[in-house]
């Protein structure tokens, strides 16, 4: 069994909920990263490229360690959507989705500190939005604030009930985590959960 200290470079509580029903051992160490997206880079290579990048920057303060980073972005009729921050941009972002299908790509990286060897995930997952009125965007933005979700919906919340239907190969996914890959990469550095 790897006794490597883990280490997850996220300062996302949801993150960290995930994390812990493994039920092992992890430290949070935040990442400190521009999550802003490169030019000419899509979806699929920013979240990928901000997983990455988020395990090397904890990295040199956890030499010793496995590191856990991930991303999500997510992407509807070709733009990025990140998290909104602000009541307005997430106004904006729900009346953009309302009746559409957003892909949210989720990569999920595990970092060897010891040795620089990396295994990187993509997890995809395609949620379709009921078609919501303005009143009903309104009282759900004031019920959850979800101001640090990428698209401004958190389905492991009241988020839930703007949602027609979501498909994916990991429901931990959408809400930040993929967990069903992560345990593949942990079993690939020795650590077995079970």
């Amino acid at each position: 069994m790897n006794s490597q200290p883990l280490i997850l470079a996220s300062t996302s509580i949801y993150r960290s909920e995930l994390l812990s029903t493994l039920q092992i051992p992890f430290q949070i160490a935040s990442p400190n990263v521009d999550e802003t997206p490169l030019s000419g880079e899509d979806a699929k290579q920013t979240s990928t490229r901000l997983s990455q990048l988020k395990a090397q920057a904890v990295a040199p303060n956890h030499p010793d360690a496995l590191i856990i980073g991930s991303d999500q972005v997510a992407l509807l009729d070709g733009q990025q959507l990140g998290k909104p921050l602000t009541h307005d941009n997430a106004v904006r972002q729900l009346r953009a989705m309302r009746g559409k299908t957003v892909v949210f790509y989720t990569a999920l990286t595990l970092l060897n500190a010891v040795d620089g060897s990396m295994q990187t995930d993509l997890s995809e997952t395609h949620v379709s939005f009921r078609q919501l009125g303005d009143d009903e965007i309104e009282r759900y933005l004031i019920k959850e604030q979800p101001y640090h979700c990428a698209g401004s919906a958190k389905s492991e919340g009241l988020g839930i009930a703007l949602i027609s239907n979501i498909m994916g190969d990991d429901p931990n996914a959408l809400i930040g985590l993929p967990l069903i890959s992560l345990v593949t990469m942990l079993k690939k550095q020795g650590v077995n959960v079970l």
